[in-house]
């Protein structure tokens, strides 16, 4: 879910069709990947390869953002130059094994939105390893369920609006984080008579941080409707030299900025800090909360990654016309097995749940065809490992408008949703307006649940109601009544 909407895809006009292949031969390399055979040749898989990784690059600087700027339940940060190094690690390791092991044109690497629910909705409960530990479950949890064949029927439990709605809701609250981290919008503390948050410090933008996020929302906007390749990634490296004159030439104090101040540093090249692989506890989280709230999280972690993942799959696949007669993906075990290990590594390094990624598309669209480019990908990111100050150079301001543009992006699938059928439609609106204003993406997937199986039951359709939806929203329903529930008992 992403991360990430759903691409309007185009073939290029030099993009060659694997519906007529040429005559399968070739290196032991052309053979293993299937290039000739797909349609495809090195070179264009090399091009794929670079084109992914500029497009998705960004993840580079946005995941440190998301999760350094959050605090656990203890108030400790993790670090910015071991969440890059973290990121850029998984997404490099987990992007090669798709392209060997997948042969699909898919890049993998930290999940927007499920950076999201880790940073602001589970680690304020927990500590950040005890959180880690519950990506790690999750992962094998998704593994799992691949196996036994039970991820697909997962898939087909939950109603497609809903899915949708999930997917909305999640990119207005990414959005909102962008504001909120931009300084654009702040909260208030609770007055009587004022509003829960307001424009800027004082009601009105001021100072130039400011400034360099509204002129990088501006960039971004501009950039995606012209439709220019990597447009997020153009912006956040402009708006980071934007932002480092700016610090140079004028009075600016460091805290403006927030946790990054956007200064030039010593050295463009540095080694990897790993000081964060392995920073994980598998079961310490049931030390921290009750069991209902483990279930939830690690359930709402599995919904943003199973719907996620399958989406892109099956849209990188359609374009790239590698579908079968059946409409079918080929390797599809072995693609979803090796998703669902990136959640399991993702957990592990600290960086999130890992997963595939839409921006592959980018890479079809220049002719990838095969897990060669997949590879060229991977191989950039190990590049990536060692430029690590340049991305602790990049202020929230500079990157906050990528947050606005997923959001933008996620937003386009509203158009999904029936509005005119009541008995989806309030779900659905349910489902996207309390995961922002609750700051809460759990929040949100549990008041569209509910509501969709009481008014499924009003209306006498209850049977339709999938077994699994009423399990989970009968959890849902003693999370939201947890309070009285333990008060009623005599144990809070």
């Amino acid at each position: 879910m992403p991360d990430r909407a759903e691409p309007t895809l185009s073939k290029s006009e030099d993009t060659p069709s694997p519906a007529t292949p040429p005559p399968a031969g070739g290196n032991a390399v052309d053979r293993y990947f299937s290039i000739s055979a797909r349609g495809s040749s090195l070179g264009r898989e090399i091009r794929g390869g670079f084109a992914t990784f500029f497009t998705m690059a960004y993840i580079l600087v946005l995941n440190p953002i998301i999760l350094g700027s959050a605090e656990d339940k203890f108030g400790n940060h993790l670090s910015g130059p071991q969440l890059v190094t973290a990121t850029a690690l998984v997404a490099a390791v987990m992007t090669v094994i798709m392209g060997l092991g997948g042969n699909l044109p898919l890049a993998i690497a930290a999940g927007l939105g499920l950076n999201a629910v880790v940073a602001f909705q589970i680690a304020p409960l927990m500590s950040w390893p005890d959180a880690m530990g519950l990506i790690v479950i999750e992962g094998l949890l998704i593994c799992v369920l691949v196996v036994t064949g039970l991820r697909e029927a997962v898939m087909h439990a939950i109603p497609p609006a809903l899915k949708y709605a999930i997917s909305v809701g999640i990119g207005l609250f990414i959005a909102f984080i962008g504001f909120v981290d931009a300084g654009f919008a702040t909260r208030i503390p609770g007055e009587t008579g004022s509003v829960p948050v307001q424009l800027g410090l004082t009601g009105q933008l001021s100072g130039w941080p400011v400034l360099v996020f509204c002129l990088g929302v501006l960039l971004t906007v501009a950039l995606l409707a012209r439709r220019t390749k990597g447009a997020i990634l153009i912006s956040i490296v402009v708006m980071t030299v934007v932002a480092v004159v700016i610090n140079e030439i004028a009075d600016i104090a460091p805290a403006a900025w927030g946790l990054t101040v956007p200064t030039v540093p010593d050295d463009l090249v540095a080694a990897p800090d790993f000081g964060l692989l392995g920073s994980f506890s598998l079961f310490g989280a049931f030390e921290q909360v009750g069991v209902v709230t483990i279930v939830l999280l690690v359930f709402t972690l599995l919904l943003s990654d199973f719907f996620d993942t399958m989406g892109t799959v099956v849209g990188v696949s359609h374009e790239a016309g590698l579908l079968d007669e059946d409409g079918k993906v080929p390797n599809l075990g072995r693609v979803l097995l090796i998703d669902g290990a990136a959640a399991v590594a993702g957990g592990a390094a600290s960086s999130s749940s890992n997963t595939s990624y839409i921006e592959s598309a980018a890479g079809v669209g220049e002719g990838a065809r095969t897990g060669f480019a997949s590879l060229v990908t991977g191989g950039l990111f190990a590049v990536a490992l060692f430029l690590t100050p340049l991305a602790t150079v990049v202020p929230a301001q500079a990157a906050a408008p990528a947050l606005i543009a997923v959001g933008f992006l996620l937003m386009a699938q509203v158009r999904h949703i029936d509005w005119e059928k009541y008995e989806i439609a309030v779900p659905a609106f349910l489902t996207i307006a309390v995961m922002p204003f609750t700051y809460s993406i759990t929040n949100g997937i549990g008041a569209g649940f509910l509501a969709y199986v009481v008014i499924r039951t009003v209306l006498g359709k209850a049977r339709e109601v999938h077994w699994l939806m009423w399990g989970t929203s009968a959890l849902f329903a003693v999370y939201f009544a947890i309070d009285p529930i333990e008060q009623l008992l005599g144990v809070k």
